[in-house]
């Protein structure tokens, strides 16, 4: 589903990426984790696009599209979607009002996508949709008036990346990333938000976890982890990889 081809990117004349090769097949739930600094959140951005870094070489497809330098909408059309790390305040417009927009570009694509139609996959009304952001909203413990509210203005911090993520479930992305959503999270808000990654992944929505901690780990099981350090994939493995570094940090000398 994601192919990452040896991704060298700059920040100006800096580089902080030095080669990254990651593969997630879909279905998967992979884990980027890495001491701050490592490149981790810049792998997140790069993956979108984003204008503040600068893509020098290697290649990002996703099934089997290069994806390399499409714009974010693009990308997002194409069912790839980012949690970020610092959600931006939208004054004016409501998390509900956000999410009939892109519930209603989504429809746009289904109708018109021959690969949908040949699974199964339909619109669904608006009546429906809205019952669904609601039950989940409830299923987040996200008050009634959170969904009336502009977007993340006012909003805790917590709430902010609990935003993200009910925006990602409502959506059911092909694969979702998440940059350090667990930041910022008391223990019930975590509990919330990693049942919430488990439902997504359960219903085929692979997923991309970037965090500095073991913590959300604990919720959401992870099928590969690997450690980031200075702009490269040091080592990968299962679970357990987390489990160790929780338990030594990132000082041990990595391949």
């Amino acid at each position: 589903m994601l192919s990452i081809k040896n991704l060298k990117v700059n920040i100006g004349k800096k580089q902080i990426l030095k080669g990254v090769n990651l593969v997630v097949s879909p279905g998967e739930t992979h884990a980027i984790m890495g001491p701050n600094g490592s490149g981790k959140s810049t792998l997140a951005q790069s993956l979108f696009s984003h204008p503040t870094y600068s893509k020098t070489s290697g290649k990002i497809l996703f099934n089997k599209k290069n994806i390399t330098n499409l714009p974010p909408d693009k990308i997002a059309r194409l069912g790839m979607l980012l949690a970020f790390q610092y959600p931006q305040t939208i004054p004016g417009v409501s998390v509900t009002n956000l999410l009939k927009i892109a519930n209603h570009s989504n429809n746009k694509i289904l109708r018109s996508s021959q690969d949908d139609r040949k699974v199964g996959k339909k619109k669904i009304s608006l009546k429906e949709f809205l019952k669904s952001v609601e039950k989940q909203s409830r299923g987040m413990n996200l008050p009634q008036e959170f969904l009336t509210r502009s977007l993340n203005e006012g909003f805790s911090g917590g709430e902010k990346k609990k935003a993200e993520v009910l925006q990602i479930s409502v959506l059911k992305p092909k694969l979702a990333v998440f940059d350090e959503t667990d930041s910022g999270l008391d223990v019930d808000s975590l509990k919330i938000v990693g049942k919430k990654i488990n439902e997504l992944q359960q219903n085929g929505t692979a997923v991309l976890i970037i965090t500095h901690y073991n913590r959300i780990l604990k919720y959401v099981k992870p099928d590969f982890v690997h450690i980031m350090k200075d702009g490269r994939i040091v080592e990968s493995g299962k679970k357990q990889l987390a489990e160790r570094i929780e338990k030594r940090g990132y000082n041990k000398k990595f391949r």
